[in-house]
């Protein structure tokens, strides 16, 4: 059973970066793809950046060319790289397989961004 632990949300500023950290309990490399979610208030979880075991990466529109999802299969850490941050941001950012697994998903960690 794989655990997922998310860390590395906090406050910032807009315009500001912050580097998301998933830690996975166990060997993430025959999950295959994984990716980034987030839950605003009052709206639907909705996955943000995904990326393969190949590497090959992908993101919804709103966070193209300021997100940069990244994967270390050796430490078992998917990361999210977040610059230029804008407060539509602000939400609890989970990582889980894509599609999602109910069972992997973690606590999350909170964005807050400023204006």
């Amino acid at each position: 059973q794989v655990q997922l632990l998310e860390s590395g949300g906090g406050l910032v500023q807009a315009g500001g970066s912050l580097r998301l950290s998933c830690a996975a309990s166990g060997s993430i490399f025959s999950i295959g793809r994984m990716g980034w979610y987030r839950q605003a208030p009052g709206k639907q979880r909705e996955l943000v950046a995904g990326i393969f075991s190949s590497g090959d990466t992908n993101y919804v529109d709103s966070v193209k060319g300021r997100f940069t999802i990244s994967r270390d299969n050796a430490k078992n850490t998917v990361y999210l790289q977040m610059n230029s941050l804008k407060p539509e941001d602000t939400a609890v950012y989970y990582c889980n397989k894509v599609p999602p697994i109910t069972a992997y998903w973690g606590q999350g960690t909170q964005v807050t961004v400023s204006s």
